[in-house]
């Protein structure tokens, strides 16, 4: 598979280790690259992506319209929270400090495929957000098929 085209699916449990660095999975990597860019997400969670798709991202939220204050704090906390991280030999990253707080990172972290980004969660938040959202399903379902899905 092209690294360009890599799909990030799956959900996977980690532990920060005592130096900060977080493993990523294995089937990951590839997609990434040596270098990745890791970001304030939504939902107390934390957004990596790989240095193309940083860019895509990136080139849309600069262009968002200044005058709209929705799209300025949100290009701000996408862009102005961002950080290059390396992928190390072993397949880690280290997470910044103010990163692992936004997010409430501790020792306990699920790390999540999302097509075409990874999400990283403390296993408190994911767990909260996974009962949360299953009990919303039905109701997203409905939204979403207004939308075409």
């Amino acid at each position: 598979m092209d690294k360009s085209n890599q799909m990030f699916i799956g959900e996977y449990k980690y532990i920060i280790d005592s130096k900060k660095r977080l493993a990523i999975p294995a089937k990951f990597r590839a997609g990434l690259g040596g270098k990745a860019v890791v970001t304030k997400g939504l939902d107390n969670s934390l957004f990596l992506y790989s240095k193309k798709e940083w860019q895509v991202l990136a080139e849309k939220l600069s262009s968002l319209p200044l005058s709209q204050s929705d799209a300025r704090g949100f290009t701000r906390l996408m862009l102005a929270g961002a950080m290059e991280v390396s992928i190390d030999k072993a397949g880690r990253i280290l997470i910044p400090d103010y990163l692992k707080e936004y997010a409430g990172l501790n020792k306990e972290t699920v790390v999540i495929g999302l097509f075409n980004r990874i999400e990283i969660w403390s296993q408190e938040h994911w767990n909260e957000y996974q009962q949360k959202t299953e009990k919303e399903v039905g109701d997203m379902a409905e939204r979403l098929k207004e939308l075409g899905v």
